[in-house]
């Protein structure tokens, strides 16, 4: 993973600079850089937009008890949009562009969570049943606590009533 992230460094602003030069040489600087700032000014309102959406849809969803994934990954995907698309460059555009898309984040969405399924993890994390390390998962429902019934009085020493245990028949 270290590996493809370093290709991934090195290869991204190289091929950057290439479609610079050749989009620069064929319609010129200005142009050029009128249409990357242009782009970083577009999405950031489309990002605003579907950001805005996205976050009231999640509160709804947890209004209703229910939990907001999609609109989790969405947000997700509109955060490294986001970053693309403030990133200079025509490629990166092209990236943030997909994915501000929803059929897009609709893929993307199915694809991580087939993968989930499939392997049954998600980086870093297994979805498996197994005890908390140093436990043995036996004792899972034995819960020891300790308790003291307190009863609020009138103000002269006397309880407000008896307690449930100390209540005698006439």
């Amino acid at each position: 993973m270290g590996f493809v992230i370093l290709v991934a460094f090195i290869a991204i602003p190289l091929i950057e600079i290439a479609v610079f030069i050749e989009i620069g040489g064929f319609i010129g600087l200005w142009w050029t850089l009128a249409i990357v700032v242009g782009t970083a000014v577009g999405g950031t309102y489309m990002l605003r937009r579907q950001g805005l959406a996205t976050l009231a849809r999640a509160q709804s969803h947890m209004a209703e008890g229910r939990m907001p994934l999609r609109e989790v990954f969405d947000g997700l995907c509109l955060l490294i949009a986001g970053a693309l698309l403030l990133t200079p460059g025509f490629v990166t555009d092209l990236a943030g562009a997909l994915l501000l898309l929803t059929p897009i984040r609709t893929m993307l969405g199915r694809l991580v969570a087939s993968h989930i399924v499939a392997t049954g993890q998600f980086p870093g994390q297994t979805f498996t049943e197994r005890a908390p390390s140093g436990r043995s998962g036996d004792d899972d429902d034995i819960i020891d606590v300790e308790f003291e019934e307190v009863v609020p009085d009138t103000g002269d020493g006397e309880p407000l009533e008896a307690p449930r245990g100390d209540q005698t028949k006439p």
